[in-house]
């Protein structure tokens, strides 16, 4: 396949030929949402799912192959790449395209953002997917943020710093969007880290899910900072919490001085 997938690899993410055109001559400012395999380039199999010969023609191969669902197979995104991985061997990645109708483009940016979201999003929750291919959203580098993003969303490759926030409850013992705010004003330039702000320890702790870090609220005042699920320092003083969780995150490894700011050229 010349592209390593599944396992341990992060989930690849897909652009056209025509769209890499259009981003080819910036893709050096781009980040990290760069596009990193080429559709029509890739070798990717479009099977219909409900047809017998055509999955046991790929399951007959002798080696994994990338696989995807042909477009205009009529049958719903989410149910058709189910299927998909219900009957293709688990040795074939599989590629998860947003739309299987490429011949009515969504212009309304916010019903392609829910398209998108909605098709893939579901689909990597299932644990289905390797790799991600967004064309309901026409703009090329749009495309690629929207599919960088979902991935986020859904957990399957962090590339930023990810946040979890509990929506707030008479229990909560700061204000909870000012606190947000001032932490993600200090970490958002990390990468791969995970960081939970919980009102309260009564469900914060279990609402933390998979956190690297927890920014907890112990009493009136007074926070918790917790790695993992494990608090291991109590009735911090609110005013220096933050800087506290920024210690903790150095101590363990995760700290990276954020970038200076970009020098603007004439």
């Amino acid at each position: 396949m010349g592209h390593d997938f599944g396992g341990e690899h992060p989930v690849r993410v897909f652009t056209t030929q025509a769209r890499w055109n259009a981003l080819a001559h910036g893709t050096a400012g781009m980040g990290d949402f760069k596009p990193e395999i080429i559709v029509e380039k890739s070798g990717v199999v479009a099977i219909d799912p409900r047809d017998p010969a055509a999955v046991d023609a790929l399951n007959r191969r002798p080696g994994p192959c990338l696989v995807t669902v042909a477009d205009g197979t009529g049958m719903e995104v989410i149910a058709a790449f189910r299927l998909l991985a219900a009957r293709a061997d688990a040795r074939h990645p599989v590629l998860l395209k947003d739309t299987l109708d490429v011949s009515h483009p969504q212009d309304d940016a916010t019903s392609a953002l829910l398209t998108s979201a909605r098709n893939l999003g579901s689909l990597l929750c299932d644990g289905i997917g390797d790799a991600v291919l967004v064309r309901s959203e026409t703009d090329p580098g749009q495309s690629l943020r929207l599919a960088y993003n979902i991935l986020q969303a859904a957990g399957r490759r962090i590339f930023k710093t990810d946040y979890v926030a509990c929506p707030s409850c008479g229990r909560t013992l700061f204000n909870l969007q000012q606190t947000t705010r001032k932490i993600r004003a200090s970490t958002g330039h990390l990468k791969g880290v995970r960081i939970a702000v919980m009102g309260c320890i009564v469900n914060g702790p279990g609402e933390m899910a998979d956190a690297d870090f927890g920014y907890v609220g112990g009493a009136p005042n007074k926070i918790n900072l917790y790695v993992g699920k494990t608090a291991v320092k109590f009735n911090i003083p609110e005013d220096e919490a933050v800087q506290r969780l920024i210690d903790l995150i150095r101590e363990h490894g995760k700290w990276v001085d954020a970038p200076p700011p970009a020098t603007p050229q004439a």
